[in-house]
């Protein structure tokens, strides 16, 4: 089976209320979680979350780049210069990037990925202050970089060559795949099959939408601005099923136990960096560092601090430059 979250067999995903408090948990234990086993067999295990402790440790252990790096890269002498990295993201995706209501904290994967890349720039030990967060949509994600308002966006972002027209993509960083998200009482969805005829939401100027045309029949799509307005959609019964990345939608059973995550993913959907077009030196600069945190370790152990707490198998990054738009 190869080592890609979009091979993995997700049955049925409902996490409730519990692991989504747990996120959030405070410990001085800074060591990184394991996968626990217990759960029964096809249901995704949930180890230990990463502590606010750990969060910091792991990336206060990611690299620094030297100062013949930053100073051959404009983009990242401005960084430098204001002392933290203007990131373009969500607050509400647990595991990629969730704010804490108590400490206004952000972390997960993405997040994580973010702290990473300012911590390389500026060598910040405050990991608190190492990043700026401007929530984006799948609306405003090219705005917002286009218009100079974020540094980058880090944001599940899929690579595609219609975005890449438009923004710059460093990576892939991550492979993930569209899914399939329903309610949890709901037992006649289980694959792609079972939505022809139904009616699906996606979200507006998202991968989904083509994942919903290229593989579902007679499909009746409802289409919203937002991952909380499909979610209230699909509760209220006003879609069969909701059609997205299967990382978000397995966000979504975390924070949500009245949804869950049903069938394998059914599509690929390679993430990116964004980066604006100006920048002509970012994107060298940036996969650069990718590779660094891929060849040191850090990348997989962000990963098993987040993602890989829900699944058994540890992916192998992708190869920098490998899809059509990066």
């Amino acid at each position: 089976m190869p080592n890609q979250f979009t091979r993995r067999t997700l049955l049925t995903t409902t996490l409730g209320v519990g692991a989504f408090a747990a996120l959030s948990a405070c410990s001085s234990n800074t060591s990184l979680p394991s996968v626990s086993t217990s759960a029964a067999p096809g249901q995704p295990t949930a180890a230990a979350p990463l502590t606010p402790q750990a969060y910091d440790a792991l990336i206060l252990a990611g690299p620094v780049a030297s100062d013949a790096v930053i100073a051959a890269s404009p983009w990242a002498q401005a960084i430098k210069a204001q002392g933290f990295l203007r990131r373009g993201g969500a607050e509400t995706s647990a595991i990629f990037s969730l704010k804490d209501p108590t400490t206004g904290r952000v972390t997960g994967f993405d997040a994580g990925l973010g702290d990473l890349l300012s911590r390389y720039i500026t060598g910040g030990q405050d990991v608190a202050k190492l990043s700026q967060l401007t929530q984006v949509t799948s609306d405003t994600r090219e705005t917002v970089l286009q218009n100079k308002t974020v540094d980058t966006v880090i944001a599940t972002y899929s690579i595609t060559p219609q975005r890449a027209e438009k923004i710059t993509f460093a990576g892939p960083y991550y492979s993930s795949g569209a899914s399939i998200q329903v309610k949890s009482d709901n037992t006649t969805i289980h694959s792609v099959a079972d939505l022809e005829g139904k009616t699906v939401v996606t979200q507006t100027n998202s991968t989904g939408i083509t994942a919903v045309n290229a593989n579902v029949k007679n499909a009746q799509k409802l289409l919203l601005a937002d991952n909380d307005s499909c979610i209230a959609a699909l509760i209220q019964g006003r879609a069969d099923a909701y059609v997205l990345d299967q990382s978000i939608l397995l966000s979504n059973a975390v924070r949500n136990s009245q949804v869950k995550v049903v069938g394998n993913p059914f599509t690929t959907d390679p993430y990116g960096i964004g980066l604006n077009k100006d920048a002509t030196d970012a994107k060298a600069f940036v996969n650069a560092f990718l590779q660094t945190i891929y060849d040191s370790g850090v990348w997989l152990n962000l990963w098993k601090g987040t993602v890989g707490r829900f699944l058994e198998t540890a992916p192998t990054p992708p190869a920098i430059g490998s899809v059509e738009g990066s």
